[in-house]
């Protein structure tokens, strides 16, 4: 029998390949998607959001007119698309040229660098970008410097601040916020019911989230649905969850869902970080002589991928849990999706696994008992699976 090293990665399978990746994002979903399916990954959309701009609202409007009149000393520019938007409808009122001079008046500040990058498109100047882009840091910046009698511009980005509004004014500035779009829920729930229900059958293996108003929206359908605490469970448990920076994690990490991030927030950044944590999602073990590793909804043989029906693969976890011993027919039959036929269902998938696998020796028949997966007795320890969340196997 082969020694057989259940760490070496085989070279020809895409990383993200035998994993299923859910996508809540509404912008750039398909640059996302595009990325993630290059690697391999299976990808299931589901925006928990829409995105209406406000180039006809009039609270636009009248908060551009009153920062035209009386320019502020302060402007804070949250989202790249955002702030161009505002430039854009200011043009479209005929106030752009007005509005741009009145705002290069005085200081302007950008939460992140898409926000920074389109103040220097609009030909102005920004003087300070915090390094965490986050609001709360945008916040203590401004009042350690003191806000007293000043009038700051507060370009909204999607929801209101009420927080960072309510603080500002409390220390004597006065706050003028600028709605320039906001979050909705989409106009079609059906591919985020999906998406939901995905995660909560063990359909997904990883969700990524782009935007906290993504998560919120989630959370907020699964609980018109009744499935809340259930999709938190799974969030806590078997799914890893993926944000593209801290902002976006807060609101989920505030209702203690674990989320994994990548030191820049960027959407290249957020997917190299998932191909490289994609080992630790996979569970590898040494049997009959063969490198086996699980993956979300296929398996390595020897370093070839293989798709494996859906009830061979909840078998296939089941008797991964307890690799060498002997799982009865009644408790496979418990995995098996319904669970509730007879024993007859079991056969039937388990011989549709050994065809999946291509190779029958991996999985034994114990008469009268069930079935083992045939652990290599001298091989390593088994390793890998979900090592972040827990478990999944």
């Amino acid at each position: 029998m082969r020694a057989v090293d259940p760490n070496a990665a085989p070279t020809s399978v895409l990383p993200l390949a035998g994993f299923t990746v859910g996508v809540t994002a509404a912008r750039r979903a398909e640059e996302l998607g595009t990325m993630l399916e290059r690697r391999g990954a299976a990808v299931q959309h589901g925006p928990a959001l829409r995105i209406v701009p406000l180039a006809d609202d009039t609270e636009l409007l009248e908060s551009t007119r009153a920062l035209v009149a009386d320019p502020p000393d302060v402007t804070v520019a949250t989202t790249g698309i955002g702030f161009r938007g505002w430039i854009e409808a200011a043009e479209g009122w005929g106030m752009g040229e007005d509005l741009l001079g009145a705002l290069g008046r005085g200081t302007l500040l950008a939460r992140g660098p898409k926000a920074r990058g389109a103040i220097r498109a609009a030909g102005l100047t920004d003087a300070w970008s915090p390094p965490s882009e986050s609001s709360a840091e945008v916040l203590d910046h401004l009042l350690e410097a003191g806000v007293e009698g000043r009038r700051i511009a507060v370009q909204l980005h999607g929801d209101p601040l009420p927080d960072v509004v309510e603080a500002l004014t409390q220390a004597g500035a006065e706050v003028v916020e600028v709605p320039v779009y906001r979050w909705v829920p989409p106009a079609d729930l059906g591919p985020l019911d999906r998406l939901t229900d995905g995660v909560l059958t063990g359909g997904v293996d990883i969700l990524t989230f782009t935007s906290a108003p993504a998560a919120v929206s989630m959370l907020a359908r699964a609980a018109e649905r009744g499935v809340r605490e259930r999709l938190l469970t799974a969030l806590r448990g078997p799914v890893l969850v993926l944000c593209v920076g801290p902002v976006t994690a807060a609101p989920l990490e505030a209702v203690d869902v674990p989320t994994l991030q990548p030191q820049r927030s960027r959407l290249g950044a957020m997917v190299r970080f998932l191909e490289a944590e994609a080992p630790a999602l996979a569970r590898r073990l040494p049997v009959a002589g063969h490198r086996l590793e699980l993956r979300g909804h296929a398996v390595l043989v020897d370093g070839e991928l293989r798709a494996v029906p859906p009830a061979g693969m909840e078998l296939l976890r089941v008797l991964a849990r307890r690799p060498g011993q002997v799982v009865s027919r009644a408790e496979l039959l418990g995995a098996l999706p319904g669970g509730d036929g007879d024993e007859h269902a079991v056969e039937t998938a388990m011989t549709r696994l050994r065809a999946a696998l291509g190779a029958a020796a991996l999985v034994q028949t114990v008469v009268k008992q069930g079935y083992r997966l045939a652990l290599d007795p001298a091989g390593p320890e088994p390793v890998g699976g979900h090592g972040v969340h827990g478990d999944r196997l």
